[in-house]
């Protein structure tokens, strides 16, 4: 879609990483303009929906941790590197990798949630300096891919190497990416 794939490896079927948040939002400014509706990246809360597939525990498929090596490329499974989409069991509701392989920008700036009162679809904070990841990494412990974890990194590679300062940002970049929203217009 952009003419270029950034991926450290350029595998069939991999996810593509080493994706800044700017790189995302031009993907799909190009493939919302070809396709004539919107595509965009999900909110965190839409994310966190989207990966319980209707749960409310540790992962989507429950809370024993010895079972996510079947839903999960993490530090464990992974030899520390992505692996092709789909090879582990989805979620409930046919979603591969919501656990682990690459980390999932959001579209919503990090921070507290504005008012934590609401229920259904809560945004995060109005503004910042990073933005919203989710899912964690192959790179990730058991406890950082959850899917109640969130992190946040800025929101391209020059910024995220001033804000690493030093502790090695090409090692996290790899673990950067994100999966594609669509928004339904709903019409009276």
């Amino acid at each position: 879609m952009t003419g270029k794939n950034p991926s450290e490896r350029k595998v069939a079927n991999n996810p593509v990483d080493k994706v800044s948040w700017h790189d995302a939002v031009e993907f799909f400014r190009k493939l919302s303009d070809q396709e004539g509706v919107e595509y965009r990246l999900p909110t965190a809360a839409e994310w966190e929906y989207a990966c319980r597939a209707g749960t409310t525990t540790t992962y989507s498929f429950g809370d024993d941790v010895r079972q996510l090596p079947q839903y999960a490329w993490y530090r464990v499974n992974s030899s520390g590197t992505t692996h092709p989409v789909g090879e582990l069991k989805p979620n409930a509701w046919g979603l591969y990798d919501m656990h682990g392989n690459v980390c999932e920008w959001c579209q919503d700036w990090y921070g507290p949630y504005e008012d934590l009162n609401v229920v259904s679809d809560p945004t995060g904070a109005a503004s910042g300096s990073t933005r919203v990841l989710r899912g964690g990494a192959f790179i990730s412990p058991a406890g950082g891919v959850r899917a109640a974890y969130r992190l946040d990194n800025p929101p391209d590679v020059r910024a995220a190497i001033r804000w690493y300062a030093g502790n090695r940002p090409d090692i996290r970049s790899l673990s950067r990416g994100f999966r594609v929203a669509r928004t339904i217009s709903m019409s009276p």
